[in-house]
């Protein structure tokens, strides 16, 4: 199934930006008549027949909607720090999206050996692997923060909870705070909600002060089982431990 991408709507009328018309009707040799799936990003896909297959901006005629196409029944938000390989956090993008994603957060440990993150690559990895794993939303990338910068806005003092409980979750490979720390899987099956953020470190781990801090904010410390795990190996195994913790 052939997906394209549109955020512009107007009517019953949608218009493919540059790249996407290009890609239609140089690459896949679509023309008008044809009926094509657009999704918004945002949770629905439209059911389209071209109208004006201009390789420049493809204009398409909405015939139906359908909402919450390929959504999952949960939200979930990873926070993630960048690794000093790019690649590996790229894959780690991709991967995750295709699994179930709704927000990644790219955040900046003291222990952290890549301190710069540029998200306009990043934004068309998520795109594409939107598109390619059948989904309607793609998922929102935020701009870099520090780690301590994360847990003050998405902690319990500061995040306000009206909209239904929030699990937060943090990984890390240590044994030397008071807390001890649970399954992701156990911790999971005593939520009773859909809301869920998940903190992975650097490739030097977080620091003893920095996992204090997020569990006094209402972070759950938790383990991935007994393997070290990379930052983009942890971080795919937790996104697919929430995957599976809703599938039925």
């Amino acid at each position: 199934m052939e997906i394209f991408y549109s955020n512009d709507f107007h009517g019953n009328i949608c218009r493919l930006d540059k790249d996407e018309s290009g890609h239609c009707v140089r690459v896949l040799r679509h023309k008008s008549g044809d009926i094509i799936s657009v999704i918004d990003g945002e949770g629905t896909m439209y059911e389209c027949r071209i109208t004006d297959d201009d390789p420049r901006e493809v204009r398409a005629e909405i015939s139906k909607g359908f909402e919450n196409w390929g959504r999952h029944p949960y939200n979930l938000h990873m926070a993630v720090c960048p690794t000093k390989n790019n690649d590996r956090y790229e894959w780690m993008l991709e991967k995750s999206t295709e699994i179930g994603l709704d927000r990644i957060s790219p955040v900046i440990g003291e222990r952290s050996e890549r301190k710069v993150f540029k998200t306009e690559r990043a934004g068309k990895i998520l795109l594409s692997a939107a598109k390619q794993s059948l989904k309607s939303v793609i998922p929102v990338i935020s701009e870099p923060e520090t780690v301590r910068e994360f847990i003050q806005k998405y902690g319990k003092t500061e995040t306000k909870e009206q909209d239904g409980k929030i699990l937060r979750m943090i990984a890390y490979c240590f044994d030397t705070t008071e807390t001890e720390k649970s399954s992701v899987k156990k911790v999971l099956d005593s939520f009773n909600g859909n809301n869920i953020i998940i903190l992975i470190g650097p490739e030097g781990d977080f620091t003893v002060s920095e996992a204090e801090y997020a569990i006094s904010e209402g972070f759950v410390p938790i383990h991935l089982g007994d393997s070290r795990l990379r930052t983009e190996t942890a971080a795919v195994v937790a996104c697919t431990a929430v995957y599976l913790h809703f599938t039925k």
